[in-house]
């Protein structure tokens, strides 16, 4: 999926700094991730702990680490995945909201692709509701529709906006491929919570933080992700059909370093790891002044380059030099 801050390119920097840090052997450890998005970083360590904590505020969010967290137990699949990708499309909420030729004429997704989702939406909840499948196979089953679907979505890149005309990767049928998870001997744990709530009630040995770096709402850039998701009614606002979102502290300037000196003091975990960047609303030093308050600070760079999609109608990919800061606390 592509989403904004993804660790995919830096999950080997971050995988060998904590390694470095806690130790070569994690196999008794507890990792948590307390913002995690896709899902990206824990899964790079699901393999290698005992337990991992994956946790995000974002109802989109949850669904893909319930699934590729929280699933450990290979099931067969191949029969519903089949049965999804044959369904004849219906004009449901997503066609007539967010599709080319809806009622609303917000192109998000061609025709075609809007009465798919549609139509496999309804088709999981129905096999929900009825028992064929169990909770486990429902967030496969969910999360491999929402990871279809944004690779048929007419955006540039999130879905603050939609584009004109439909691009050339939006024009190809909507295929529901499976969001494959990795096995493991023991279970893990997902919660859907304010990170700062959250931090009070568990406890662990690494901590790992990759929290919002600037003022962009994800709620807002994901909005249609979290409306797949819930499958649930509202009136959409404005041109892009907005939902009713969750506002984060950690994206307002204003804020943001109360949160994160909060959530550092309440964090029961010996080992704390935080990604920020050279672009992000907390200082570097304004970071390393709170955590020397709790215990040994030290710091890595890693420089990298990511691409962000160019506002122009062609929407040409423009290559971003940027400075990653992994924060490291050992806590005393």
């Amino acid at each position: 999926m592509n989403y904004i801050g993804s660790k995919h390119k830096l999950s080997s920097f971050i995988f060998d700094t904590v390694a470095e840090t806690c130790g070569d052997n994690l196999s008794q450890k507890t990792f948590c991730d307390l913002f995690a998005g896709t899902g990206i970083v824990g899964r790079n360590f699901k393999t290698h702990v005992k337990q991992v904590f994956a946790n995000d505020v974002e109802y989109y969010s949850f669904v893909l680490n319930r699934n590729y967290i929280g699933n450990h137990i290979a099931f067969e699949y191949d029969e519903f995945i089949n049965e999804l990708n044959n369904l004849k499309g219906e004009k449901g909420f997503i066609f007539q909201n967010y599709s080319e030729g809806g009622k609303a004429g917000r192109n998000y997704f061609t025709a075609e692709n809007g009465q798919k989702i549609d139509a496999v939406r309804l088709k999981i909840e129905v096999w929900k509701k009825t028992s064929k499948i169990s909770e486990n196979q429902y967030f496969f089953l969910l999360a491999s529709l929402l990871e279809s679907a944004d690779k048929v979505a007419n955006t540039a890149s999130v879905y603050g906006a939609y584009l004109k005309h439909i691009k050339a990767s939006a024009a190809k049928s909507l295929v529901i491929k499976p969001a494959i998870f990795q096995a493991t001997q023991t279970s893990h744990k997902v919660f859907q919570q304010d990170s700062n709530h959250l931090i009070k009630k568990i406890e662990g040995d690494i901590l790992y933080l990759d929290p919002p770096y600037n003022a962009r709402q994800y709620g807002a850039n994901y909005h249609l992700l979290n409306t797949i998701a819930k499958y649930d009614t509202f009136v959409p606002k404005g041109k892009t059909g907005l939902r009713d979102y969750y506002k984060s502290d950690w994206c307002r300037t204003g804020e943001v370093l109360k949160s994160f000196e909060e959530l550092i003091e309440k964090a029961q975990f010996p080992y704390i790891f935080l990604s920020y960047n050279n672009e992000g609303l907390m200082g570097q030093k304004e970071v390393q002044t709170v955590m020397e308050r709790f215990g040994k600070y030290t710091l890595k760079t890693k420089k990298y380059q990511r691409f962000k999609a160019d506002k122009t109608e062609n929407r040409n990919h423009k290559a971003s030099e940027t400075f990653e800061y992994l924060h490291i606390l050992e806590k005393s």
